[in-house]
């Protein structure tokens, strides 16, 4: 059974730091696309960042700015958000997610999602 856990989520001040981890199981990640996602309340989810499997390409969603880090590493099976410069607006529920086979970052993520984890609350304060 695939099982995908975010963790390192918490209550930040602005402008202060948080790196995000997911680790999978179940599967091995080095295959696939992944991604990060959030999710404010009354708000739309919206992808982050995606990484190829190689993790030699990165992409970020226009909100970022240059603030968000993504990495992963395959022999470890998981992926990492570094986050600098937090924003209240940053605000949110985080996801990660694991692309299909046949879905990749230069695609549309959100319709290639293959397993998604359970999320991880990320506050920032002002």
């Amino acid at each position: 059974q695939v099982q995908v856990v975010e963790s390192g989520g918490g209550l930040v001040q602005a402008g202060e730091s948080l790196r995000l981890s997911c680790t999978a199981s179940g599967l091995t990640i080095d295959v696939y696309d992944m991604a990060w996602f959030r999710q404010a309340p009354g708000k739309e989810r919206e992808g982050v960042s995606c990484i190829n499997w190689r993790g030699d390409r990165t992409y970020y969603g226009n909100s970022i700015q240059g603030r968000f880090t993504i990495s992963r590493i395959n022999a470890k099976n998981t992926l990492y958000l570094q986050m600098n410069s937090l924003k209240p607006e940053d605000t949110a529920m985080y996801y990660c997610a694991v692309l299909g086979p046949f879905a990749s970052c230069s695609g549309v993520w959100s319709s290639g999602v293959k397993y998604w984890g359970q999320g991880t609350q990320v506050t920032v304060s002002s």
